[in-house]
């Protein structure tokens, strides 16, 4: 029998049933919803040699860091490529390499298999996003050579496409083009208001805009709908507690925290809860809502010790790092700074020494030596855009660099950084650093 999925391509399986599984398992993987896992169980139990079934599964356990069970589904699915089409065959191989952790080819065999399936929608998802393959690289220029992929995609896809919508939105929101994309993103979220990548956009839109109100507004709305097991619900969680701090409402964001964010209330893969809580804290410390050195710190260290007790995966290691040293672990700290560097060297590390010199200049600032921390973070700044993660994520180093400046006595340099902020958005606290900046 000849099935397709909702993109109108050719499925191979004997059975309707799985396929009807399938198609409704990847849009559940696309938009960030539970329910995934049911789903492709029970495809794969009506026709167990269903190749893209098998691959689909692979990437479900990859996002959730299942990593050992990721590279099982996908070598399943490798063993029946014989048995597929071609474009089925390129789909499966493409995930795998990614499963496989080998993420430079893997964006090369999927630029290629996109140009014959653009509409491919399930490997295509693998370059988008914020920790999509274009934004993790390396690359400086990674959201802009995202945005003309999808400009390339663009005439294949319908107009109202919920899902494409939602990615070239996003894409537009952080090359600075927020008024077109945030339309973009509203249209996907019209199409289908439980697409949880489209709220985050959405949340990534008011941001951008310095709109903390409406963002809160927005998200406060939109996140009780959200199942909490559902994959973005710590990270939609931090980005309302983004806005609660910005519009003066800290007990709230740290309500936030408590919980959604912190290991034990987050149910987001590690991954997702080691940076978010991270980030948060950091945050919390940096902006002067924590009398002392809050004391979660120590649990999250701990966290991120169970989960990333060497440098692996950069993302991580940056955010290990924050827990390492704010809890005063400086020696762990720069370990890892000194392990990013040794996979630098390596040729494992396509980001290069941006990340070892934010794992150092981190450190010496929360041993209070603001001279050195903002001469290594003056360093990293120039090449951040090469970390990754979005422009509201990256801002934390940003940030740390301008308290650093601030507290180092370096007005001049402090002022200079907030300028070009203010001129691209306006923020309250921009605003308050920038009149410390310049003292009578």
């Amino acid at each position: 029998m000849t099935v397709q999925d909702r993109f109108g391509l050719e499925l191979t399986t004997a059975s309707g049933p799985a396929a009807d599984d399938y198609v409704a398992a990847v849009d559940l993987i696309l938009s960030a919803n539970p329910g995934a896992d049911a789903r492709l169980e029970r495809a794969l139990a009506a026709d167990p040699d269903f190749a893209l079934g098998h691959v689909a599964q692979a990437r479900l356990f990859q996002v959730q860091t299942r990593g050992a069970e990721a590279r099982e589904a996908a070598a399943k699915a490798r063993a029946l490529a014989g048995r597929v089409t071609a474009r089925e065959r390129g789909h499966i191989e493409t995930i795998a390499l990614a499963v496989d952790g080998n993420g430079p080819a893997s964006l090369q065999r999927l630029e290629t298999h996109a140009a014959e399936y653009p509409r491919d929608a399930l490997p295509l998802s693998l370059a988008l996003g914020v920790f999509g393959l274009y934004g993790f690289s390396g690359r400086p220029d990674h959201h802009e050579a995202q945005f003309a992929f999808l400009e390339n995609l663009a005439p294949h896809w319908a107009e109202d496409d919920w899902w494409f919508l939602t990615y070239l939105g996003w894409a537009r929101i952080e090359l600075g083009d927020i008024a077109a994309g945030a339309a973009e993103v509203e249209r996907a979220l019209a199409g289908n208001p439980r697409n949880a990548y489209a709220a985050h956009a959405r949340a990534h839109g008011y941001y951008e805009a310095g709109d903390a109100e409406n963002g809160a507004e927005f998200v406060a709305a939109w996140l009780p709908r959200y199942d909490r097991a559902g994959q973005l619900h710590c990270h939609i969680s931090w980005h309302l507690a983004l806005f609660e701090m910005a519009r003066d409402q800290p007990e709230r964001a740290r309500a936030l925290y408590d919980d959604a964010m912190r290991p034990g209330a987050s149910l987001a893969p590690p991954f997702f809860t080691l940076f978010d809580a991270a980030a948060f804290l950091w945050r919390w410390q940096l902006y002067g809502h924590a009398a002392e050195i809050p004391a979660e710190w120590n649990e999250l260290h701990d966290y991120a010790t169970r989960h990333f007790p060497n440098a692996a995966i950069h993302f991580a290691d940056i955010h290990a790092a924050l827990a390492e040293a704010a809890s005063g672990n400086a020696d762990a700290a720069l370990r890892r700074a000194e392990q990013c560097r040794e996979r630098e060297h390596a040729g494992k590390l396509p980001q290069g020494s941006v990340i070892p010199t934010l794992c150092a200049g981190t450190t010496a600032f929360a041993r209070g030596d603001y001279g050195e921390a903002a001469e290594l973070l003056e360093r990293a700044l120039p090449e951040l855009a090469r970390v990754g993660g979005s422009h509201a994520q990256r801002e934390l180093f940003e940030d740390t660099y301008i308290q650093a400046c601030l507290r180092a006595g370096l007005y001049d340099k402090a002022a200079a950084r907030l300028n070009q902020r203010l001129a691209r958005r306006p923020s309250r606290r921009d605003r308050n650093w920038l009149t410390a900046a310049t003292p009578a």
